[in-house]
C-alpha cells in the first residue's frame, strides 16, 4: 500500500470513528470541535504535502479540503444551537458531511486498490 493510500485510509478511519461517536456517544461540543481540528491538521500536514500525479486524486483532495472547512462551520453552528431540534438537525448535517468525506477518501483508495469496500 502506498503512502498516499495509507494516509487516506487513516483519515477515512478517523472520519468513520467520529461519525460513529456522534451517533452513539454524547460528545461534548468542545471535544467535537477539537476532533474536527485534529482531522483538519492531519489532512493539511500529512496528506496535502504528498505528491500526486493523478488529477482525479487531486480533485478529491480539493473536495476533501472544502468539506473539512464546511465541517468546521457546521460544528460552529452546532455550538450556537440552543434548542434540541436544532441540535439534532446540526448533528445530522455533520454526520452527512462526514459520510461525504469518507466517500471521497474511499474514492482515492479505490483508484489504487479497487477491492476496498465502502462503509
Amino acid at each position: 500500500m502506498s503512502l498516499n493510500c495509507e494516509k487516506s485510509q487513516a483519515l477515512a478511519n478517523l472520519l468513520v470513528q467520529l461519525r460513529s461517536d456522534i451517533s452513539s456517544v454524547q460528545l461534548d461540543k468542545t471535544q467535537l470541535r477539537q476532533r474536527v481540528a485534529d482531522l483538519q491538521q492531519l489532512f493539511q500536514q500529512e496528506i496535502v504535502p504528498l505528491a500526486t500525479i493523478d488529477s482525479k486524486e487531486q480533485s478529491f483532495r480539493t473536495e476533501i479540503s472544502k468539506q473539512l472547512r464546511l465541517l468546521e462551520i457546521d460544528v460552529t453552528f452546532l455550538q450556537g444551537a440552543r434548542q434540541a431540534a436544532t441540535t439534532q438537525a446540526r448533528l445530522q448535517t455533520i454526520s452527512d458531511r462526514l459520510t461525504t468525506l469518507i466517500q471521497y477518501c474511499h474514492a482515492i483508495l479505490q483508484q489504487e486498490t479497487p477491492e476496498v469496500t465502502e462503509y
